[in-house]
């Protein structure tokens, strides 16, 4: 029901009080498709059937979830009342090239590391009201969600450090309060916030904006000590494409960026009529 109610929405964002063509034109059915006018990852398709079918429209998909596609490909066959199909036609563009361009900047990030077991993760960097959207289209690349929100995992970031008087006392504390399953992450700048961040209880350890000769000694230090193995590390900060590979090869067990979500260009896709069928 939530897709539902994000779709009705986005609809009536751009309908209004009604599509000025369809106060005169006809109606008759029409088949349509949306064309690749440059290489991708495809994402969206769940919402838009979500879509297709609140609305009477029928769709053909060449292409699934996660799927590559290239320049000229056509994506998706569309059939519909011509003018509920052409008042919709923005719509269902602005969710796929929104998602795909997402996933398709995921896809890059991930590649990059696929010679090794390093996660790629998302951050809660998203845009208003579409953090669901866009992890959705995270995922449709490859890559893993970070927490949704603040319910469901528990990150000591520095501006939280700064209220805390007992690093220890807080942990044993606060684990009797949240979740069974919720995992506490502590930010680090350096290696003895590291040994302090371990010591008092920490699932995971960010490795803040650190140096990769820093990294890879939290690391050495994480797997030198029998009592934080099961300890995870994740990487944040400063991760581009020309940096990331290097990052995973310190041995970080995940790498975190929000540049995935928020630095994605759109890719160009376009709806062209093709006419109308019996």
């Amino acid at each position: 029901m939530q897709r539902e109610a994000f779709i009705r929405s986005l609809v009536m964002e751009d309908l209004g009080r009604g599509d000025l063509y369809s106060r005169l034109a006809g109606s008759k059915p029409i088949r349509a498709y949306i064309i690749a006018k440059s290489d991708g990852v495809l994402a969206g398709r769940e919402y838009i059937d979500i879509l297709s079918k609140l609305y009477g429209l029928e769709c053909e998909w060449n292409f699934t979830d996660g799927d590559k596609f290239k320049t000229g490909e056509k994506i998706v066959w569309l059939r519909g009342d011509s003018k509920r199909l052409l008042s919709l036609e923005r719509s269902v563009l602005n969710l796929m090239l929104h998602a795909s361009s997402i996933a398709t900047m995921t896809a890059k990030y991930v590649d990059a590391i696929a010679h090794t077991d390093v996660k790629l993760l998302d951050t809660r960097k998203t845009r208003p009201l579409l953090r669901e959207f866009e992890k959705y289209a995270v995922r449709c690349g490859g890559g893993i969600n970070h927490r949704m929100g603040l319910d469901d995992a528990l990150m000591l970031k520095d501006t939280h450090l700064k209220t805390i008087d007992d690093l220890d006392t807080f942990v044993h504390e606060i684990r009797k309060k949240i979740p069974f399953t919720a995992s506490i992450e502590i930010e680090c700048e350096d290696i003895e916030m590291v040994q302090r961040a371990m010591k008092a209880g920490a699932d995971i350890i960010m490795c803040d904006n650190m140096s990769l000769e820093l990294m890879s000694e939290v690391v050495a230090y994480r797997n030198a000590h029998n009592e934080y193995r099961h300890i995870r590390i994740e990487a944040s900060g400063n991760v581009t494409l020309d940096t990331i590979t290097e990052i995973a090869e310190t041995g970080v067990d995940a790498i975190s960026s929000g540049s995935i979500i928020h630095q994605a260009n759109w890719i160009d896709l376009s709806m062209k009529v093709e006419g109308a069928y019996l």
